[in-house]
């Protein structure tokens, strides 16, 4: 990754009792108190992903507070990957 100012892509897939919690919510209001853009969308297997576009060091704050414990449900593992931003999202939905 490279400077902090760069806008960058993080997908995370959160695991946990993170449906019908009020995770994606939570979520959601994390990210737009970061500016960032995308989605959380619940996967059938009961795993959320989570999709923000945004400044490198504003999308590692977000995985950050997805993995402090103080979300709601209960995140047992966090995968992420990043790629550049696709800038094909505006504002950040639940889904």
């Amino acid at each position: 990754m490279g400077e902090s100012t760069d806008v960058v892509r993080l997908s995370a897939w959160v695991h946990g009792r993170v449906q019908g919690v009020g995770f994606r919510w939570w979520t959601r209001s994390r990210a737009l108190e970061l500016a960032l853009t995308g989605h959380a969308t619940n996967a059938r297997d009961g795993r959320v992903h989570v999709v923000a576009e945004g400044p490198t060091a504003d999308c590692a704050r977000l995985l950050e507070l997805l993995r402090s414990g103080d979300t709601p449900g209960r995140v047992t593992l966090v995968v992420e990957s990043w790629e550049p931003a696709r800038g094909e999202m505006t504002g950040f939905e639940e889904r």
